[in-house]
């Protein structure tokens, strides 16, 4: 099999600032969103961006804009309780837009039919979010539509249907959105939308508190960046085709998905599971069969990561290229992007065995919550590799790992506390547990997966922000705070990046990137 070009699976989903050449587009996308309401003129558009254009998002997957929302500053208390949109958005051409607002309103949010499940409003929202922080804003606030309550007018006020939605009794698509995504009614506002027949015109104003608001000034202080890991201990076991496997981890995907986390983390070669139905019992032949899956596997994880808006590292993978087979751990990024990271130090029990090569190349991948590495479970025993990956930025070390038994697994753990502590980094295992009984060389599975931090005073006591219960199929969930690392690294008990004695000794690298 020849070496696999991964832009061919790439689905970029960028989330970024409105321009004008996306006009045309975002223009046939009210039409879709809003078929019976009157849409966006142009001359609406181009007032948005030269009012607030760092208020104006939208969603482009693969070239095409898919969603977008459109807000502006306000201060809030200048308004009447009983405002209307027209109010708030002076017509929709937002010219009372307030540079000095401790408000960011927002004012639409719309996705195309097509692409609704794929988590485009949240991240539409979260943008907002983002902004709100940014800019050292006391909340968001909105006037939601709700859309289904022209099936229930008869029978209930709107008061009543809000009730109803909130306590989950009713679903409408988006007040029921809006509280998932931490926004609290108000209250409801007639005649909101004069066009919004599906509404009755109603209309509940939400709101968003931002924790981090700061009374006493605009300006931002960041005291925390905290990002939240799901490790999955994965349970090897026979399965009878691959549809059964992606089943098994878009489950896991979307347990991580709820707990609002930003990586999940599966372990390495957990696609051996897939051997279990390939029927062949050389290892050497069953390794190759496995790697004709490789475009399946890179499909799965790509929309995966996707449609969850959850970085996954995914595990690792047997993959052939031209005569080799190399164990390759890929970063699927939530935009859609791809990276991947060869094993570098081969076991030699998949050198006996499998035939495995080892890579030669250690990288250093950008994400959105900061730069990270992979290192593939032996790869963590090797001190000058972690070293390195923290000297081009990485925070986080993601070991996914297989071993058999308790010997290797602490010779996982331990390592990975040690490059933890040694260079003022988070390091997170993933491991399989279980067994394949069908499979040659794949029989037993030994694991406790965890999140690790260095060891001072500002981390978990014990240096584990937590851990599995061994040998079980669960999972983990924890946050690591990025800026606490950074504080600690310039302040901490002890400063090991900053104190080595670069006058004695250094490391120097080939084929690096």
């Amino acid at each position: 099999m020849d070496k696999l070009d991964l832009s061919n699976f790439e689905k970029k989903m960028i989330v970024r600032n409105i321009k004008e050449e996306d006009f045309p587009q975002i223009l046939k996308l009210q039409k879709v969103c809003f078929p019976n309401m009157q849409p966006w003129k142009e001359a609406h558009l181009r007032s948005h961006l030269k009012m607030f254009s760092e208020g104006q998002f939208c969603v482009e997957y693969d070239g095409d804009i898919i969603g977008s929302c459109a807000s502006l500053l306000i201060n809030f208390d200048e308004y009447d309780d009983k405002h209307t949109w027209d109010d708030i958005t002076d017509e929709g051409y937002i010219t009372n837009h307030n540079p000095e607002g401790y408000n960011l309103y927002g004012i639409e949010v719309m996705v195309h039919p097509d692409f609704q499940g794929m988590k485009i409003g949240k991240r539409l929202y979260e943008a907002r979010k983002e902004l709100a922080r940014e800019y050292n804003l006391k909340s968001i606030i909105i006037g939601g539509r709700i859309p289904n309550y022209h099936k229930y007018q008869d029978e209930m006020t709107p008061r009543e249907y809000v009730k109803e939605v909130s306590n989950k009794t009713i679903y409408d698509p988006v007040l029921t959105f809006q509280i998932m995504n931490g926004f609290t009614v108000m209250r409801i506002n007639p005649g909101y939308l004069p066009d919004d027949k599906q509404s009755a015109r109603y209309a509940t104003l939400m709101e968003w508190n931002n924790i981090d608001y700061r009374p006493k000034t605009k300006r931002h202080f960041k005291t925390a960046f905290p990002v939240r890991i799901t490790v999955i201990q994965y349970m090897m076991k026979k399965i009878q085709s691959f549809e059964e496997f992606a089943k098994q981890v878009e489950y896991y995907v979307d347990v991580a998905y709820d707990f609002g986390s930003d990586f999940a983390v599966f372990p390495e070669i957990f696609t051996t599971q897939l051997m279990s139905f390939l029927d062949e019992k050389i290892p050497s032949k069953s390794i190759r069969k496995l790697a004709e899956y490789t475009e399946d596997y890179i499909e799965l994880f790509t929309d995966l990561a996707v449609k969850y808006n959850v970085n996954i590292i995914g595990g690792s993978h047997f993959v052939e290229e031209g005569d080799h087979v190399y164990n390759i751990a890929y970063l699927f990024r939530r935009d859609g992007t791809i990276e991947k990271q060869y094993k570098i130090h081969v076991t030699p029990n998949e050198r006996k065995w499998w035939g495995i090569q080892p890579g030669d190349k250690v990288k250093v991948f950008d994400t959105d919550c900061g730069k990270i590495a992979i290192q593939i479970c032996y790869d963590i025993q090797f001190p000058e590799l972690a070293r390195y990956a923290v000297d081009q930025g990485a925070n986080i070390i993601f070991v996914p790992f297989c071993t058999d038994d308790r010997q290797g697994y602490l010779r996982v753990r331990y390592c990975a506390q040690a490059r933890a502590v040694e260079n003022q980094v988070y390091t997170v295992i993933a491991g399989t547990v279980g067994n394949l009984t069908q499979v040659e060389n794949m029989d037993i599975q030994y694991a406790q997966s965890g999140i690790f931090t260095p060891s001072d005073f500002e981390f978990a006591r014990d240096g584990i922000i937590g851990e599995c219960n061994p040998n079980i199929e669960t999972v983990v969930v924890g946050d690591v705070d990025l800026e606490i690392l950074r504080r600690q690294r310039k302040s901490g008990t002890v400063r090991q990046l900053t104190d080595r004695r670069k006058d004695l000794f250094e490391i120097s690298y080939n084929n690096i990137e």
